[in-house]
């Protein structure tokens, strides 16, 4: 599948076939994810591969009843539990460089979109999930203090083909040269 194809046609899905995913799609998909850019280099990314259906619906249990994604966790072969060592990115000789802090967020931000195009690319689907009881859930994990839970993502082949939500056209979410100049396809002289 072509980048630009993957990008417009990823969507989330919450229904997920009854046929298990190949460890040679697994892996490629976290192989995706481990190629991401980071902050110095430091890939404070960590995943737990959950196929377990016990341990997936101890997980779903940590989801608010009414969220959608309760579902996507228990009909999914595979839950990947997205995480990142604390206190790496962003940080130099143990202290933090930036005024926006720990870049954990966003590297693992960038591991994850670069693991869902995977995924899509490969015929997979995933959704992220995000509300839910992050202690509760780290309990499950076994998840030592210094690794923070960032996101929940079911992975499977789709039972669902969602339609396409609007997106914001590029006027509306770009500036150019500075906040408030619009944006325009043509750049000025």
């Amino acid at each position: 599948m072509e980048l630009f194809e993957a990008l417009r046609n990823r969507r989330s899905i919450r229904k997920y076939a009854d046929r298990p995913v190949p460890d040679e799609l697994l892996e490629q998909v976290l192989e995706a994810a481990r190629c991401a850019p980071s902050w110095a280099n430091v890939q404070p990314w960590r995943f737990v591969v959950v196929t377990d259906p016990e341990t997936r619906r101890a997980l779903a249990e940590t989801l608010p009843s009414n969220n959608p994604g309760k579902g996507a966790i228990l009909g999914a072969p595979v839950l990947l539990a997205a995480c990142g060592v604390k206190q790496t990115s962003g940080y130099y000789k143990g202290k933090v460089t930036t005024t926006l802090g720990d870049w954990l967020m966003f590297d693992l931000a960038l591991a994850l979109g670069q693991l869902t195009l995977a995924a899509h690319a490969l015929g997979l689907g995933t959704l992220h999930v995000g509300l839910y009881d992050i202690e509760r859930a780290s309990a499950v994990l076994g998840l030592p203090a210094d690794v923070q839970l960032v996101e929940l993502v079911p992975m499977g082949y789709p039972d669902q083909t969602p339609n396409s939500p609007p997106r914001k056209p590029l006027a509306e979410i770009v500036h150019r040269g500075k906040w408030g100049s619009p944006y325009s396809k043509t750049i000025p002289a």
